[in-house]
């Protein structure tokens, strides 16, 4: 599996990079968010520093959400709270302030690599996929079809539509939601309201992938449900 960890400070780079290849990673560094921006699609995990000396890491981060679903785990100074949380608000899989303990790096990477890797060969039947009306989401391909029209999305839209038109009439808070398709079950970290919204930024995305707003109904205050079933 091949890594890119971006970093300006090379001594902590060459440290990450040296500790990936001991756990089997074939690991590359790059100082810039430029360069990051140009080679990212080359590798399976980028690891990205906040504080570059080209772009605001927050600004690399949301570029590469934009265009790929590559696992992304990202490093803020310590007793930068909002910047982890915005951090995760641009797409990012996870967050560690400075300084961390590699043992902990290593855990994260493999928390999000489960997340996000190909599911293994099922020992049961994949599962069908679901007809709503004229929206039809596979999950065995991870395909959405509206009206028979490829709608593409992110992995992490993907997770949330499937989930809430998998149970069309169950209200699913947010917190619920944020531990089990974000992970904040895994770290320990309890979500605040700054980063509970980034649910509201994907909900967004997915109405307007989806041409209207009422295919996902927001309940005041606790959640969101499917709108059509």
């Amino acid at each position: 599996m091949h890594a890119l960890v971006v970093d300006s400070d090379l001594s902590e780079s060459s440290f990450i990079s040296a500790e990936l290849q001991r756990h089997g990673f074939d690991a590359m560094e790059c100082v810039t968010g430029s360069e990051a921006l140009d080679i990212h699609d080359k590798f399976d995990l980028l690891l990205l520093d906040l504080r570059l000396p080209d772009i605001d890491g927050l600004e690399v981060c949301r570029a590469v959400r934009a265009t790929s679903d590559i696992p992304l785990i990202a490093f803020a100074p310590a007793g930068r709270g909002l910047d982890r949380v915005l951090c995760l608000q641009a797409g990012a899989d996870d967050c560690l302030a400075k300084p961390y303990g590699l043992r902990e790096l290593i855990a994260r990477i493999e928390a999000v690599l489960r997340r996000s890797g190909p599911a293994k060969a099922p020992l049961v039947p994949a599962p069908a996929a679901l007809a709503r009306g004229s929206l039809c989401i596979d999950p065995a391909t991870r395909e959405v079809r509206l009206n028979g029209r490829l709608i593409t999305l992110t992995r992490k839209e993907f997770d949330l539509l499937h989930r809430l038109t998998a149970e069309p009439h169950t209200v699913h808070t947010r917190d619920r939601l944020m531990a089990d398709l974000w992970g904040y079950g895994d770290s320990g970290y309890a979500p605040d309201v700054r980063a509970s919204r980034t649910i509201d930024t994907h909900v967004s995305a997915i109405r307007a992938k989806l041409g209207a707003p009422d295919w996902i109904v927001t309940v005041r205050g606790v959640g969101f449900r499917f709108g059509r079933a």
